[in-house]
């Protein structure tokens, strides 16, 4: 069995204020400087995000770990965009670190769209299609040269074991331990021998936008990478309903191994956020 990767120390996030983005944006794009300046409404926890005007944004890394997507997303981004069936985030000028500010950053254009709640969603099952669709034209990307697991995202892409410890550190005195230890168990079992593929990473509700109900754009990159894409399908017991589920499955053909593996990273990200729901819908599907 090869090594597993260290994640680390928790990453020491710093503040970002508007007085601070404003100096960036007139020093590094004075053509931008007129624009107003304000926080993003739940503008995410790796990144510090603003507006920057109707139509654009500024995206500041919140430590230096999450510093490390830059690079990749100004290479990469560009290049998936226009292999995608929806819009995703393509960069339009990169910021540089600054004496008040430490990490390189970027701005962006703006999507419209509000972010994916069940509620919100008009029809769940083509909700789950339209998703299935785009993860398959992202898995059918180039693969080449593209970014393999690591801390720049955290290891997504690569084996479950990396989170093993954390996840053991979640169990003593649950209830449910042993039925949480069998899925754990059975997605750890089902190893990922097929070539590398493109996966988002980060699958999830705020990273989904919705116009009248549809799926219309898919944002937020920073953990994108290539290798198992069995980290995107978490969004099945995260988000989609028991029908959307099913023909979330049924669209992109996953075989049991790799379910059990998606099964295994919603277990991981459902005890990691402490969403005592999700966990519930993981265990009773």
């Amino acid at each position: 069995m090869s090594e597993i990767p260290d994640l680390g120390p928790v990453p020491q996030r710093i503040e970002v204020d508007v007085e601070l983005v404003r100096r960036l944006v007139g020093e590094q794009f004075p053509q931008w400087a007129h624009r107003p300046i304000e926080p993003v409404a739940q503008g995410g926890w790796d990144n510090r995000t603003f507006h920057l005007g109707p139509d654009m944004l500024v995206r500041l890394p919140s430590a230096a770990e999450y510093a490390l997507a830059v690079d990749k997303e100004h290479r990469w981004l560009p290049i998936l965009a226009d292999q995608l069936p929806l819009p995703i985030p393509v960069p339009l000028g990169r910021g540089e670190p600054d004496a008040g500010y430490p990490y390189p950053w970027s701005v962006y254009r703006w999507l419209d769209g509000e972010t994916a709640t069940r509620e919100r969603v008009g029809d769940p099952v083509r909700f789950a299609e339209d998703l299935a669709d785009f993860l398959l034209a992202l898995q059918r990307v180039d693969a080449t040269d593209g970014p393999g697991p690591g801390l720049h995202n955290w290891f997504r892409g690569g084996t479950l074991r990396t989170y093993e410890k954390l996840l053991e550190e979640e169990l003593p005195g649950r209830v449910d331990a042993g039925p949480i230890r069998e899925i754990w168990a059975a997605a750890l079992d089902a190893r990922w021998d097929g070539p590398d593929r493109w996966f988002h990473g980060d699958i999830a509700q705020g990273n989904l936008l919705l116009t009248g109900g549809r799926l219309t754009a898919v944002i937020d990159f920073g953990t994108c990478g290539v290798g198992d894409p069995a980290c995107d399908l978490a969004i099945a017991w995260t988000l989609l309903t028991g029908d959307g589920r099913e023909a979330f499955r049924e669209r992109l053909s996953v075989d049991d191994a790799m379910w059990a593996r998606g099964r295994g990273w919603a277990l991981w990200k459902a005890l990691a956020t402490e969403d005592e729901p999700v966990l519930a819908e993981i265990l009773r599907a």
